[in-house]
């Protein structure tokens, strides 16, 4: 990774010349990501530009198609960036590769084991479409692979993942987006693959729907809550009746 200073001044003024945006200030982090490495086996060599403000991203090189694709496409209002210097920069870097390999004896950065959890994108309602998401965070290096299976089924239709996103520490953040139509009895795993794991690690997420038991209790509940109002009632009826008979029996009797 090579933080790029050159391309933060650019990315400075550019800021102050959008209309209503607040100064960046010194609190602000600006990182520009730009990587060459391994990867899998299965996988070809892979490698990233990207540049993010404060951990937002504000675009990155589409590698395949060659062009810079941002993330807010305000942003090609006021500024722009030539995709071919990032690709110059990552051929470089793929160059050197080997150089860096042997300066290093071929030892291997250190694996940092990924987490990662699974939710929806908006509240569940069975038979409406929705998303799930697989977020994966604080691993190094950054190489991974995200499968999804459905009831045990390899799914991938729809499938859209996003870069790399690099993190304080020197780890990196990986979302991974799954369109779906939650219906009852269906489950989801997001399977996450990583040098610093032993094993796949696998995060489930199933439909959840009212079952009978809980619809029995609800009403029983609501049942109890009546026959308790309507004792309420009672009691308070007969109390009344029996201070009224004693009012009686006083005035009867000439008690005062």
């Amino acid at each position: 990774m090579v933080p790029g200073e050159g391309a933060f001044p650019l990315c400075l003024l550019a800021l102050f010349a959008l209309p209503g945006t607040r100064p960046v200030t010194v609190e602000d982090t600006f990182v520009e990501l730009n990587f060459f490495q391994e990867s899998f086996p299965s996988q070809k060599q892979s490698g990233e530009f990207l540049q993010e403000l404060n951990e937002e991203e504000i675009f990155h090189v589409d590698l395949d198609r060659k062009e810079t694709v941002w993330r807010l496409l305000n942003f090609t209002t006021f500024a722009s960036f030539d995709a071919q210097g990032a690709l110059g920069s990552l051929a470089t870097a793929k160059n050197n590769m080997e150089v860096l390999m042997k300066c290093s004896n071929r030892t291997r950065a250190q694996n940092v084991a990924p987490s990662a959890t699974v939710y929806p994108e908006n509240p569940v309602e069975l038979g409406n479409p929705n998303v799930l998401i697989c977020f994966v965070d604080k691993f190094s290096p950054p190489v991974l692979n995200i499968t999804w299976l459905k009831n045990g089924v390899v799914v991938s239709q729809g499938v859209k993942e996003t870069d790399f996103y690099p993190k304080a520490d020197n780890t990196f953040r990986k979302f991974s987006y799954l369109p779906f139509i939650p219906e009852p009895g269906d489950f989801y795993v997001c399977k996450v693959d990583h040098w610093g794991l032993t094993e796949s690690l696998s995060k489930l997420w199933h439909s959840k729907e009212p079952t009978p038991f809980s619809e029995t209790l609800e009403n029983v509940v609501c049942a109890l809550g009546l026959a308790v109002g309507i004792l309420g009632i009672i009691a308070g009826t007969i109390l009344c009746f029996k201070a009224r008979r004693g009012n009686e029996g006083s005035h009867r009797w000439g008690i005062r």
